[in-house]
């Protein structure tokens, strides 16, 4: 098929789900509440596991939290957490259950006093998009955000997790060299508004 025949990422041909993946998600930018926090979310799930394992799960843990809009995870209470933990379609690590609900109250809190998510994180937009692509796995913008994030209280938000945020969700174009969607992405960030 010729989409089969596309230059990608090496990662992107690793897994049967992963082709689509890459090509309409993974880079794009993004300013949406909901789907930064659910990002945010599955990188702390994903923390110490694999992101195939993570992205085979997507929409059981969508369902399981309330398609990640973040003020009624901030609600969830003991039952939920017992409903969850029993969720067999979803990663069932209690400290990483009360992680996302923790963050859900922080991420009120953040929208309360920034007006989104998505203009306080965009400000940690890594300057230096010169890095040469799949190089590193922080950086100083990453190392920041984490901090930032801490001090107000989040969880499961290392600089490593964030930089994967960051890749994911359009902050930086760490698309190989050879991959096509390179280019896509980044005249896609050259066209992005960024949220203020």
């Amino acid at each position: 098929m010729e989409q089969d025949q596309k230059s990608r990422c090496v990662w992107a041909d690793s897994a049967p789900d992963f082709p689509h993946y890459h090509d309409k998600e993974w880079g794009l930018p993004v300013d949406d509440d909901q789907r930064l926090f659910e990002k945010l979310c599955l990188e702390t799930f994903q923390s110490g596991l694999s992101w195939r394992t993570i992205l085979s799960k997507r929409d059981s843990f969508r369902l399981a939290f309330q398609h990640f809009d973040f003020h009624k995870v901030a609600e969830f209470d003991d039952v939920k957490v017992a409903e969850l933990l029993a969720n067999k379609d979803i990663i069932r690590n209690k400290r990483k259950i009360l992680a996302v609900i923790n963050n859900a109250q922080r991420a009120q809190e953040l929208v309360a006093e920034e007006g989104s998510l998505a203009a306080f994180l965009w400000r940690y937009e890594p300057a230096n998009q010169d890095v040469p692509p799949a190089s590193q796995t922080t950086c100083a913008e990453s190392i920041a955000l984490s901090k930032a994030l801490k001090k107000r209280g989040w969880t499961f938000v290392g600089p490593t997790t964030l930089y994967a945020f960051m890749q994911s969700m359009g902050l930086i174009n760490d698309h190989e060299e050879q991959c096509f969607m390179r280019q896509k992405i980044h005249q896609a960030r050259k066209e992005f508004k960024r949220p203020t």
